[in-house]
C-alpha cells in the first residue's frame, strides 16, 4: 500500500472516535486540518475524487456511530468558542459568503494564483482562469461557499468565478 494511502487511512481511523462523539455537523478533512497537516499526512496528494470519497466514508461512518450512540446530556453551557487554531480557518465558513477586498492590483488569474485579502486571508485558485480587460485596483470581492465544501471567489457579478482553496 503506498505510503500516503496508508497515512490517509490511519488519519481517517484516528478521526473516527472524535467524529462519533461530535454532535455537530460533519466537517470535511480539509477543513479540519491546516495546509501543513494536509501536506504532512499526504492528504494534499489525493485527487478531488479521492478526497470526496474519504469525506463521504468518514461522514457516513460518523452518522452510523451517532445513530447508535445514546443521546448526549445537555451541556451546562450553550456555546464553546472555537480554539485559537481553528478560528482562523473556520472564519466565515458557517456564516456564508466572505466579503473583503483584494490587496493590490489584479489583472488575471489561473490555477496557482494566490489572492491576498484585506482581512488577512489567502486563497489559492484551483480551477478557472481569466484575463481582465483592464486591471482592477483592490476590488471588493466575495468568496462564496459551493457544494461539497468548495469555495468560489467572485471579483465581479458579470465575470466567471474562480474555484479557490483557503491557504491562510
Amino acid at each position: 500500500m503506498p505510503r500516503f494511502h496508508r497515512t490517509a487511512l490511519l488519519l481517517a481511523l484516528a478521526l473516527l472516535p472524535a467524529l462519533a462523539g461530535a454532535q455537530t455537523a460533519y466537517r470535511n478533512v480539509e477543513r479540519r486540518l491546516s495546509p501543513e497537516q494536509l501536506r504532512e499526512t499526504g492528504l494534499d496528494a489525493l485527487t478531488p475524487a479521492q478526497l470526496a470519497l474519504l469525506n463521504r466514508l468518514l461522514r457516513e461512518d460518523a452518522e452510523r456511530e451517532a445513530a447508535a450512540a445514546p443521546p448526549a446530556p445537555a451541556p451546562a453551557f450553550a456555546s464553546v468558542a472555537p480554539s485559537r487554531d481553528d478560528a482562523g480557518l473556520l472564519e466565515g465558513a458557517g456564516d456564508g459568503p466572505i466579503r473583503s477586498r483584494l490587496v493590490g492590483e489584479i489583472a488575471q488569474w489561473a490555477p496557482g494564483t494566490v489572492f491576498a485579502l484585506e482581512n488577512g486571508q489567502q486563497w489559492r485558485v484551483l480551477k478557472g482562469s481569466l484575463k481582465l480587460p483592464k486591471p482592477m485596483q483592490a476590488p471588493a470581492i466575495v468568496v462564496v461557499p459551493g457544494v461539497s465544501g468548495r469555495w468560489f471567489l467572485q471579483v465581479d457579478e458579470d465575470l466567471p468565478k474562480a474555484r479557490v482553496q483557503r491557504i491562510k
